[in-house]
């Protein structure tokens, strides 16, 4: 049986689209093997490790959120990733 966030042969799911609110802001994510997250899905399997590409950073408001690790490629960044 699959670990949630881990694939077949162990390697760990990516984000590969996201879906955003009116104001532009991302609520719900979609993995490299098609499971749909809300965002505090997403949140809770970023801190944990198992969603490869993304961490978990503690805003200026107390809040914590999920942004696309930094690797200088703008492409993959949430919000660049195709809607679903």
């Amino acid at each position: 049986m699959e670990q949630q966030g881990v694939q077949a042969g162990g390697t760990r799911e990516t984000i590969v689209a996201t879906q955003k609110n009116g104001d532009g802001d991302l609520t719900a994510f979609k993995t490299s093997s098609g499971r749909v997250l809300n965002y505090e899905q997403a949140l809770a399997e970023a801190n944990n490790g198992t969603l490869a590409g993304v961490n978990v950073f503690k805003g200026k408001d107390g809040g914590h959120y999920i942004r696309g690790d930094a690797d200088g490629d703008p492409t993959n960044n949430l919000d660049q990733l195709p809607n679903f």
